[in-house]
């Protein structure tokens, strides 16, 4: 085959499977119905900023020279430019510098649902996480006001870590409570989901904390997009990796201000902004009448 042969089986060849990709995607979009969650202005999100903290961060609410306290940057506040999006080739792209913690936050509830994105890291980190792994992560089922977690940022709400080598871990925002399949942790080590587990429960009233490792890491290199899908129904939840499950969560809840256990089945989606660069891509979201027989046996 001659050079210029070999260009144009190539190029035909590119075209052909970006042409099978979009066909896919299409497919897919008209088979579940999918509601695309990004557009140029992300008209469909809120956001939310507080602070850039410091590493000597204690949990309490960050003073200027003087020492009086310093408010939040705040709700939709247009003069910080953490979540910007911009296009590559057919995709919007929304760009999250990590500069200040806060979150996007869907302006709809959900509930019943499977969502789905694509993710990677970029490459600035800020003060807090300079010698610490990236991190960022989706909070869902997310309700009630802003900033009651120890960060001062988030919602109450069951969390999806995205984090380098951790994607896939729970934690607990604020009075959150869930039941996770899980080896017990043993001297210093944390709890770690698995199917063959019984349910042990994490919250930060509960004794094995508010934190629970995946699995496993199936997280893409870092040049790379990785896939997660959340899918909850009726307080059961899972967190897949590029396809893999890798934590089985059930009987969401949380506690009131009188101890008692409240259900928590539906909210907003916050996608975290936690002093690492990243990029998302094709969230998405559709909802669902059940879960699937394969996905019935795990829980």
């Amino acid at each position: 085959m001659n050079f210029n042969k070999l260009v144009l089986y190539s190029s035909l060849l590119v075209v052909s499977c970006s042409q099978v990709r979009d066909e896919k995607k299409s497919i897919e979009q008209e088979i579940y119905n999918w509601e695309e969650l990004i557009d140029a202005d992300l008209t469909k999100w809120d956001n939310y900023l507080s602070y850039q903290f410091q590493v000597d961060y204690d949990g309490s609410q960050p003073k200027n020279e003087k020492g009086e306290p310093i408010p939040p940057i705040g709700l939709n506040n247009p003069s910080h430019n953490v979540f910007t999006t911009f296009q590559e080739n057919n995709d919007i792209i929304i760009r999250n510098t990590g500069e200040y913690y806060g979150c996007l936050i869907t302006k709809k509830e959900f509930e019943n649902y499977h969502f789905q994105l694509k993710y990677k890291w970029g490459d600035k980190k800020w003060t807090n996480r300079k010698e610490l792994l990236k991190d960022s992560g989706i909070l869902y089922h997310s309700i009630g006001p802003m900033a009651v977690d120890y960060w001062r940022s988030w919602m109450l709400s069951q969390e999806f870590q995205i984090m380098e080598g951790h994607t896939g871990d729970f934690w607990s925002q604020a009075n959150s409570v869930i039941d996770i399949r899980a080896y017990k942790p043993e001297s210093v080590l944390d709890p770690m989901a698995h199917e063959s587990q019984e349910y042990l429960t994490f919250s930060m009233f509960s004794p094995y904390k508010n934190y629970c490792m995946r699995t496993n890491n199936y997280e893409s290199p870092n040049d790379e997009w990785t896939t997660l899908d959340l899918i909850c129904f009726e307080g059961k939840s899972l967190h897949m990796v590029n396809g893999k499950v890798v934590m089985i969560l059930n009987n969401s809840r949380y506690i009131d201000e009188n101890g008692k256990d409240i259900p928590l089945t539906k909210g907003k989606i916050q996608l975290q902004s936690e002093a690492a660069e990243l990029f998302f891509k094709d969230i998405r979201i559709r909802k669902i009448d059940s879960l699937s027989q394969e996905q019935k046996v795990l829980f």
